[in-house]
């Protein structure tokens, strides 16, 4: 069935993704002809081809004239346009996945915040000690985490961290979520909160170990949340 919330060739390129990602078509599978495929995902002929293009681009599948469109091995071949689709349509993502992309994170944002409160130490200490009237629930954790995260990529005027980061928003609101509904997430996270404010106000600009150390705790939550 169609959703009706989303354009066919949205629909299609949704059911195609979380159809690769759930493993219903693996790396070097054929995908059926475009007709019984266009029947299946219930659109028309040339709205398949529009997506089976733009998931060509993205490195998902390779169109190859004459034969069936191949499934690539996405994690082998994919680029940015991979992660973009990986992070929107994250609810179909594996929690080896997710382990992967924080992984990816605690490598990445210790580095971020170091260069974040170097430029603008003040407008990130007024944020974070907003964390003390934070409301014990767990969407208000994830938006006040996510939006901590954002406001340091971009104070560190790198706009290529930027659009990385604006890109797996709909996976981190997913994610936060769960994670935020334990009580040991949210008390690690507002000592995290209380160890950068502590550090910024007492002119300490080495904030790179607190962040690394809160990046490798939540991993560990996440590894006994699997």
């Amino acid at each position: 069935m169609v959703n009706a919330l989303l354009k066919p060739a949205e629909h299609a390129e949704k059911q195609l993704i979380e159809a690769i990602l759930t493993s219903k078509y693996k790396a070097g599978d054929m995908l059926p002809a475009e007709r019984l495929l266009g029947n299946e995902l219930g659109v028309t002929r040339p709205t398949l081809r529009e997506t089976l293009q733009r998931l060509s681009r993205e490195g998902w599948v390779t169109i190859q004239h004459g034969k069936s469109t191949k499934v690539n091995d996405y994690l082998e071949n994919g680029g940015l346009g991979i992660l973009s689709s990986l992070a929107k349509y994250g609810k179909a993502l594996s929690s080896e996945m997710v382990s992967h992309l924080l992984e990816v994170r605690t490598t990445m944002f210790p580095d971020i915040a170091q260069k974040a409160v170097a430029n603008r130490p003040l407008e990130i200490l007024n944020y974070l000690k907003q964390s003390n009237i934070l409301k014990d629930q767990s969407d208000v954790y994830a938006k006040y985490d996510w939006q901590l995260q954002m406001l340091m990529v971009k104070a560190t005027n790198n706009p290529v961290f930027n659009m990385i980061l604006n890109d797996f928003a709909p996976l981190y609101g997913i994610l936060g979520k769960n994670y935020f509904q334990r009580k040991d997430s949210r008390v690690v996270s507002l000592a995290y909160y209380g160890a950068l404010i502590n550090a910024l106000e007492q002119n300490n600009m080495d904030v790179k170990p607190i962040v690394e150390k809160n990046m490798i705790h939540t991993q560990e939550i996440w590894e006994d949340m699997r």
